[in-house]
Protein backbone atom coordinates (compact mmCIF):
# COMPACT_ATOMS: atom_id res chain seq x y z
CA UNK A 1 0.00 0.00 0.00
CA UNK A 2 2.76 2.18 0.78
CA UNK A 3 4.30 1.75 -2.51
CA UNK A 4 1.55 2.60 -4.08
CA UNK A 5 0.96 5.63 -2.42
CA UNK A 6 4.68 7.03 -3.15
CA UNK A 7 4.03 5.44 -7.04
CA UNK A 8 0.63 7.74 -7.47
CA UNK A 9 2.24 10.78 -5.68
CA UNK A 10 5.67 10.70 -8.06
CA UNK A 11 2.96 10.38 -11.33
CA UNK A 12 1.29 13.74 -9.52
CA UNK A 13 5.05 15.15 -9.91
CA UNK A 14 5.71 14.13 -12.73
CA UNK A 15 2.21 15.57 -14.32
CA UNK A 16 2.84 19.01 -12.31
CA UNK A 17 6.54 19.89 -13.82
CA UNK A 18 4.52 20.23 -16.91
CA UNK A 19 2.00 22.56 -15.41
CA UNK A 20 2.63 26.56 -15.37
CA UNK A 21 4.84 28.17 -12.99
CA UNK A 22 2.98 29.20 -9.58
CA UNK A 23 2.75 32.85 -8.74
CA UNK A 24 4.48 33.19 -5.24
CA UNK A 25 3.63 36.29 -3.00
CA UNK A 26 7.34 37.78 -3.96
CA UNK A 27 6.17 37.77 -8.21
CA UNK A 28 2.86 39.74 -7.19
CA UNK A 29 5.06 42.20 -4.60
CA UNK A 30 7.54 44.12 -6.17
CA UNK A 31 8.54 46.54 -3.16
CA UNK A 32 10.95 44.59 -1.13
CA UNK A 33 14.29 46.27 -0.88
CA UNK A 34 17.38 44.19 0.44
CA UNK A 35 19.36 46.55 3.22
CA UNK A 36 22.77 46.54 0.62
CA UNK A 37 20.32 48.53 -1.55
CA UNK A 38 19.61 50.97 1.37
CA UNK A 39 22.90 52.69 0.84
CA UNK A 40 21.91 55.82 2.33
CA UNK A 41 21.68 53.93 5.45
CA UNK A 42 25.29 52.44 5.67
CA UNK A 43 27.04 55.06 3.06
CA UNK A 44 27.94 58.02 5.42
CA UNK A 45 28.79 55.55 8.76
CA UNK A 46 31.78 53.84 5.52
CA UNK A 47 32.86 57.18 4.65
CA UNK A 48 36.46 57.72 6.10
CA UNK A 49 37.12 54.20 7.06
CA UNK A 50 39.13 51.35 5.78
CA UNK A 51 36.59 48.81 5.09
CA UNK A 52 36.54 44.65 4.89
CA UNK A 53 33.54 43.14 2.95
CA UNK A 54 32.50 39.27 3.76
CA UNK A 55 30.64 38.48 0.33
CA UNK A 56 30.08 36.76 -2.18
CA UNK A 57 28.31 36.42 -5.77
CA UNK A 58 24.92 37.20 -4.53
CA UNK A 59 26.01 40.50 -2.98
CA UNK A 60 24.32 42.83 -5.51
CA UNK A 61 22.79 46.13 -5.15
CA UNK A 62 20.29 46.03 -8.38
CA UNK A 63 22.87 44.53 -11.11
CA UNK A 64 26.01 45.90 -9.36
CA UNK A 65 28.30 44.00 -6.83
CA UNK A 66 28.36 45.58 -3.75
CA UNK A 67 32.26 45.82 -3.61
CA UNK A 68 32.20 47.94 -6.86
CA UNK A 69 29.26 49.59 -5.57
CA UNK A 70 30.95 50.77 -2.31
CA UNK A 71 34.53 51.39 -4.37
CA UNK A 72 32.53 53.99 -6.59
CA UNK A 73 30.87 55.72 -4.15
CA UNK A 74 34.37 56.25 -2.82
CA UNK A 75 34.35 54.18 0.02
CA UNK A 76 37.78 53.10 1.06
CA UNK A 77 37.44 48.86 0.15
CA UNK A 78 41.15 47.38 1.61
CA UNK A 79 40.27 43.48 1.86
CA UNK A 80 37.43 40.88 0.79
CA UNK A 81 36.53 37.85 2.68
CA UNK A 82 35.16 34.89 0.81
CA UNK A 83 32.67 32.24 1.75
CA UNK A 84 31.95 28.40 0.97
CA UNK A 85 32.16 28.29 -2.83
CA UNK A 86 34.19 31.75 -2.86
CA UNK A 87 34.05 35.16 -3.58
CA UNK A 88 32.39 34.66 -7.16
CA UNK A 89 30.37 31.61 -6.05
CA UNK A 90 31.73 28.88 -8.49
CA UNK A 91 33.38 26.65 -6.03
CA UNK A 92 31.91 22.94 -5.34
CA UNK A 93 30.58 21.96 -2.14
CA UNK A 94 33.21 21.12 -0.01
CA UNK A 95 35.73 22.12 -2.47
CA UNK A 96 39.12 23.92 -1.05
CA UNK A 97 39.15 28.00 -1.63
CA UNK A 98 42.35 29.70 -1.63
CA UNK A 99 43.12 33.17 -0.99
CA UNK A 100 43.97 35.71 -4.62
CA UNK A 101 43.35 38.49 -6.18
CA UNK A 102 40.66 39.70 -7.54
CA UNK A 103 41.05 40.34 -11.35
CA UNK A 104 38.07 42.64 -11.47
CA UNK A 105 39.05 44.91 -8.55
CA UNK A 106 42.56 44.29 -7.61
CA UNK A 107 41.56 43.58 -3.78
CA UNK A 108 42.91 41.00 -2.22
CA UNK A 109 40.82 37.81 -1.19
CA UNK A 110 40.67 36.01 2.47
CA UNK A 111 39.15 32.48 2.16
CA UNK A 112 36.79 31.55 5.00
CA UNK A 113 36.88 28.22 3.77
CA UNK A 114 38.76 25.22 4.30
CA UNK A 115 40.79 25.65 7.25
CA UNK A 116 40.80 29.25 8.05
CA UNK A 117 37.19 29.64 8.80
CA UNK A 118 37.56 32.69 11.23
CA UNK A 119 39.43 35.58 10.21
CA UNK A 120 42.61 35.82 11.94
CA UNK A 121 44.13 38.77 14.00
CA UNK A 122 46.25 39.88 11.00
CA UNK A 123 43.42 39.43 8.57
CA UNK A 124 41.62 42.15 10.18
CA UNK A 125 44.95 44.93 10.82
CA UNK A 126 44.20 48.26 10.07
CA UNK A 127 40.11 47.43 9.21
CA UNK A 128 37.84 50.06 10.73
CA UNK A 129 34.81 47.79 10.06
CA UNK A 130 33.12 44.74 8.58
CA UNK A 131 30.06 43.96 5.93
CA UNK A 132 28.69 41.20 5.85
CA UNK A 133 26.66 40.88 2.56
CA UNK A 134 25.94 37.58 1.35
CA UNK A 135 22.45 35.68 0.57
CA UNK A 136 21.33 33.30 2.72
CA UNK A 137 18.73 30.02 2.02
CA UNK A 138 17.42 29.62 5.50
CA UNK A 139 18.48 25.72 6.57
CA UNK A 140 20.92 24.96 9.11
CA UNK A 141 23.44 22.97 7.31
CA UNK A 142 23.62 25.94 5.21
CA UNK A 143 27.33 27.29 6.19
CA UNK A 144 26.67 31.20 5.37
CA UNK A 145 25.40 31.80 9.00
CA UNK A 146 28.99 30.35 10.76
CA UNK A 147 30.56 32.10 8.03
CA UNK A 148 28.87 35.38 9.60
CA UNK A 149 29.38 34.00 13.08
CA UNK A 150 32.87 33.40 12.92
CA UNK A 151 33.33 36.98 11.58
CA UNK A 152 31.08 38.39 14.20
CA UNK A 153 33.17 36.57 17.06
CA UNK A 154 36.43 37.70 15.31
CA UNK A 155 35.73 41.28 15.04
CA UNK A 156 34.23 41.30 18.83
CA UNK A 157 37.78 39.91 19.41
CA UNK A 158 39.47 42.91 17.59
CA UNK A 159 36.72 45.58 18.51
CA UNK A 160 35.75 46.36 15.49
CA UNK A 161 31.60 46.72 14.09
CA UNK A 162 30.22 44.59 11.90
CA UNK A 163 27.05 46.01 9.37
CA UNK A 164 25.11 43.20 8.01
CA UNK A 165 23.39 44.34 4.94
CA UNK A 166 20.43 41.80 5.89
CA UNK A 167 18.47 39.92 2.71
CA UNK A 168 14.95 37.62 2.76
CA UNK A 169 15.46 34.15 4.07
CA UNK A 170 13.54 32.40 0.75
CA UNK A 171 12.46 29.17 3.49
CA UNK A 172 11.84 32.33 5.95
CA UNK A 173 8.46 31.10 6.23
CA UNK A 174 8.27 28.14 8.20
CA UNK A 175 10.62 26.92 11.27
CA UNK A 176 10.86 22.93 11.13
CA UNK A 177 13.24 20.10 12.45
CA UNK A 178 15.30 18.57 14.80
CA UNK A 179 17.11 20.83 17.11
CA UNK A 180 21.11 20.63 17.24
CA UNK A 181 22.43 18.42 19.97
CA UNK A 182 25.92 19.72 21.27
CA UNK A 183 27.83 16.12 20.04
CA UNK A 184 27.14 17.12 16.66
CA UNK A 185 28.42 20.32 16.21
CA UNK A 186 30.38 20.92 13.10
CA UNK A 187 30.62 23.83 9.96
CA UNK A 188 27.36 22.41 8.79
CA UNK A 189 25.77 23.19 12.34
CA UNK A 190 27.05 25.43 15.06
CA UNK A 191 23.84 26.52 17.21
CA UNK A 192 21.00 24.41 18.97
CA UNK A 193 18.78 25.52 16.25
CA UNK A 194 16.25 23.14 13.98
CA UNK A 195 16.89 22.17 10.19
CA UNK A 196 14.41 25.36 9.09
CA UNK A 197 15.09 28.47 11.44
CA UNK A 198 13.19 30.77 9.74
CA UNK A 199 15.16 34.06 9.97
CA UNK A 200 17.16 36.17 8.00
CA UNK A 201 20.99 36.46 8.44
CA UNK A 202 19.90 39.59 10.12
CA UNK A 203 17.94 38.40 13.00
CA UNK A 204 20.23 35.22 13.06
CA UNK A 205 22.88 37.77 14.01
CA UNK A 206 20.78 39.16 16.35
CA UNK A 207 20.36 35.93 18.36
CA UNK A 208 23.85 35.18 17.92
CA UNK A 209 24.74 38.25 19.90
CA UNK A 210 21.76 38.10 22.00
CA UNK A 211 22.24 34.11 23.29
CA UNK A 212 26.00 34.34 24.04
CA UNK A 213 26.90 32.17 21.29
CA UNK A 214 30.20 33.43 20.51
CA UNK A 215 33.30 32.50 22.40
CA UNK A 216 33.22 33.60 26.44
CA UNK A 217 30.17 34.65 25.55
CA UNK A 218 31.52 37.92 24.15
CA UNK A 219 29.54 39.97 22.15
CA UNK A 220 30.17 41.56 18.66
CA UNK A 221 29.55 45.53 18.18
CA UNK A 222 26.48 44.42 15.55
CA UNK A 223 23.77 46.99 13.21
CA UNK A 224 21.74 45.73 11.08
CA UNK A 225 20.21 47.21 7.64
CA UNK A 226 17.10 45.73 7.72
CA UNK A 227 15.04 44.82 4.59
CA UNK A 228 12.29 47.23 3.54
CA UNK A 229 8.76 45.81 2.90
CA UNK A 230 9.47 41.86 4.01
CA UNK A 231 7.72 39.87 5.62
CA UNK A 232 8.20 35.88 6.68
CA UNK A 233 4.79 34.79 5.23
CA UNK A 234 6.59 36.23 1.79
CA UNK A 235 7.68 33.54 -0.67
CA UNK A 236 11.11 35.11 -2.08
CA UNK A 237 12.70 33.80 -5.38
CA UNK A 238 16.66 34.74 -4.88
CA UNK A 239 17.55 36.94 -8.04
CA UNK A 240 20.80 34.83 -8.55
CA UNK A 241 21.62 31.13 -7.48
CA UNK A 242 23.05 31.02 -4.25
CA UNK A 243 25.55 28.68 -4.59
CA UNK A 244 26.35 25.79 -7.76
CA UNK A 245 23.82 23.34 -7.11
CA UNK A 246 21.05 25.62 -5.83
CA UNK A 247 20.29 27.05 -9.63
CA UNK A 248 16.36 28.36 -8.82
CA UNK A 249 13.91 28.29 -6.46
CA UNK A 250 12.82 24.81 -6.63
CA UNK A 251 16.13 23.76 -5.44
CA UNK A 252 16.29 26.29 -2.91
CA UNK A 253 12.45 24.76 -1.44
CA UNK A 254 13.49 21.41 -1.67
CA UNK A 255 16.93 21.90 0.29
CA UNK A 256 15.72 21.81 3.46
CA UNK A 257 14.28 18.19 3.32
CA UNK A 258 16.10 16.48 0.42
CA UNK A 259 20.04 17.56 2.21
CA UNK A 260 19.55 14.39 4.80
CA UNK A 261 19.99 12.44 1.72
CA UNK A 262 23.46 13.78 1.63
CA UNK A 263 23.84 11.74 4.76
CA UNK A 264 22.47 8.40 2.73
CA UNK A 265 23.72 6.41 -0.56
CA UNK A 266 20.92 8.17 -2.35
CA UNK A 267 21.70 10.67 -4.99
CA UNK A 268 19.56 14.07 -4.64
CA UNK A 269 20.80 14.78 -8.68
CA UNK A 270 24.71 16.35 -7.61
CA UNK A 271 26.29 15.60 -11.46
CA UNK A 272 23.10 16.49 -13.30
CA UNK A 273 21.36 19.64 -14.72
CA UNK A 274 18.83 19.38 -11.44
CA UNK A 275 20.60 18.91 -8.01
CA UNK A 276 18.01 19.18 -5.50
CA UNK A 277 15.67 18.91 -7.52
CA UNK A 278 15.34 14.89 -7.78
CA UNK A 279 15.96 11.81 -5.77
CA UNK A 280 17.19 8.63 -6.97
CA UNK A 281 19.04 5.37 -6.51
CA UNK A 282 20.43 2.48 -8.86
CA UNK A 283 18.33 -0.30 -6.54
CA UNK A 284 15.20 2.02 -6.03
CA UNK A 285 12.80 -0.07 -7.85
CA UNK A 286 9.79 2.07 -7.75
CA UNK A 287 11.48 4.99 -9.70
CA UNK A 288 9.06 6.76 -11.94
CA UNK A 289 12.53 8.93 -12.98
CA UNK A 290 15.52 8.00 -14.12
CA UNK A 291 19.18 9.69 -14.26
CA UNK A 292 22.64 9.22 -14.84
CA UNK A 293 24.87 11.47 -12.45
CA UNK A 294 27.91 12.57 -14.30
CA UNK A 295 31.60 14.50 -13.23
CA UNK A 296 30.60 18.59 -13.53
CA UNK A 297 33.68 20.65 -13.08
CA UNK A 298 32.76 23.35 -10.10
CA UNK A 299 29.49 21.76 -9.62
CA UNK A 300 29.74 18.04 -8.73
CA UNK A 301 33.56 16.75 -9.40
CA UNK A 302 33.07 13.50 -8.18
CA UNK A 303 29.15 12.84 -7.67
CA UNK A 304 27.36 9.58 -5.83
CA UNK A 305 26.67 6.61 -8.60
CA UNK A 306 28.77 8.54 -11.54
CA UNK A 307 27.57 7.16 -14.63
CA UNK A 308 25.73 4.68 -12.92
CA UNK A 309 21.30 4.43 -13.81
CA UNK A 310 19.21 5.85 -10.89
CA UNK A 311 15.55 5.26 -10.42
CA UNK A 312 13.64 7.87 -8.36
CA UNK A 313 11.42 10.73 -8.40
CA UNK A 314 11.44 14.26 -10.23
CA UNK A 315 10.03 16.67 -7.27
CA UNK A 316 9.71 19.85 -9.38
CA UNK A 317 6.30 19.60 -9.28
CA UNK A 318 6.54 19.67 -5.73
CA UNK A 319 8.33 22.69 -5.34
CA UNK A 320 6.23 24.52 -7.59
CA UNK A 321 3.09 23.98 -5.34
CA UNK A 322 5.18 24.79 -2.27
CA UNK A 323 2.78 27.60 -1.47
CA UNK A 324 0.02 25.33 -1.72
CA UNK A 325 2.09 22.28 0.26
CA UNK A 326 2.23 21.44 3.86
CA UNK A 327 4.71 23.97 5.68
CA UNK A 328 7.43 21.63 6.77
CA UNK A 329 10.32 19.38 5.75
CA UNK A 330 9.39 16.05 3.99
CA UNK A 331 10.91 13.28 5.95
CA UNK A 332 8.44 11.04 3.54
CA UNK A 333 10.57 10.57 0.97
CA UNK A 334 13.67 10.08 3.39
CA UNK A 335 11.56 6.71 4.75
CA UNK A 336 10.71 5.48 1.72
CA UNK A 337 13.67 5.10 0.67
CA UNK A 338 15.07 3.63 3.13
CA UNK A 339 11.90 0.98 3.60
CA UNK A 340 12.43 0.46 -0.05
CA UNK A 341 16.55 -0.36 -0.04
CA UNK A 342 17.25 -3.66 0.49
CA UNK A 343 20.87 -2.92 1.49
CA UNK A 344 20.17 -0.93 4.60
CA UNK A 345 23.56 -1.31 6.36
CA UNK A 346 24.95 1.30 3.62
CA UNK A 347 21.84 3.30 3.52
CA UNK A 348 23.40 5.76 6.23
CA UNK A 349 26.88 7.21 5.95
CA UNK A 350 28.85 8.84 9.18
CA UNK A 351 27.79 12.50 7.82
CA UNK A 352 23.57 11.87 8.25
CA UNK A 353 24.26 12.46 12.00
CA UNK A 354 25.62 15.76 11.28
CA UNK A 355 23.14 16.84 9.16
CA UNK A 356 20.10 15.48 11.09
CA UNK A 357 22.08 17.01 14.11
CA UNK A 358 20.98 14.30 16.63
CA UNK A 359 21.61 10.44 16.50
CA UNK A 360 17.55 10.00 17.16
CA UNK A 361 16.59 10.68 13.49
CA UNK A 362 18.46 7.80 12.44
CA UNK A 363 17.20 5.11 14.94
CA UNK A 364 13.74 6.61 14.56
CA UNK A 365 14.02 5.46 10.94
CA UNK A 366 15.75 2.10 11.46
CA UNK A 367 12.72 1.47 14.18
CA UNK A 368 10.30 1.89 11.56
CA UNK A 369 8.61 5.18 13.37
CA UNK A 370 6.31 6.82 11.09
CA UNK A 371 6.78 10.82 9.94
CA UNK A 372 4.45 11.80 12.54
CA UNK A 373 5.39 9.65 15.29
CA UNK A 374 9.10 11.22 14.30
CA UNK A 375 7.45 15.03 14.10
CA UNK A 376 5.86 14.89 17.40
CA UNK A 377 9.22 14.00 19.10
CA UNK A 378 10.74 17.34 17.91
CA UNK A 379 7.81 19.35 19.36
CA UNK A 380 9.06 20.18 22.78
CA UNK A 381 12.39 21.36 21.42
CA UNK A 382 11.20 23.05 18.40
CA UNK A 383 8.62 25.15 20.26
CA UNK A 384 10.94 26.35 22.85
CA UNK A 385 13.24 27.63 20.06
CA UNK A 386 10.10 29.14 18.90
CA UNK A 387 9.80 31.58 21.64
CA UNK A 388 13.53 32.37 21.31
CA UNK A 389 12.82 33.05 18.12
CA UNK A 390 10.97 35.49 18.65
CA UNK A 391 12.80 38.01 20.51
CA UNK A 392 14.84 38.76 17.32
CA UNK A 393 12.65 38.79 14.52
CA UNK A 394 12.61 42.17 12.55
CA UNK A 395 9.98 41.34 10.29
CA UNK A 396 5.95 40.48 10.68
CA UNK A 397 6.19 36.69 11.50
CA UNK A 398 4.14 34.05 9.93
CA UNK A 399 2.24 32.93 12.72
Amino acid sequence: MKMNRFVTLGFIISILCFSPNFLTAQSKKTSIITGAQQSEMYLPVLEGKNVAVVANHTSLVGDVHLVDNLIDSGIKVIKVFGPEHGFRGKADAGQKVDDKIDLVTGLPIISLYGSHKKPQPEDLENIDIVIFDIQDVGARFYTYIYTMTLVMEACAENNIPVIVLDRPNPNGFYVDGPILEPDYKSFVGMHPIPIVHGMTVGEYAKMVNGEYWLTDSITCNLTIIPVANYTHSDFYEIPVPPSPNLPNKYAVYLYPSLCLFEGTDVSIGRGTDYPFQIVGHPEFLPGSYIFVPRSIPGKATNPKHEGVHCNGQNLIGYAREMDNNPTKINLAWLIYYYENLKDKTDFFNAYFKKLAGTSQLKDQIESGLSEEQIRESWQPKLNQFKKIRKKYLLYPDFE
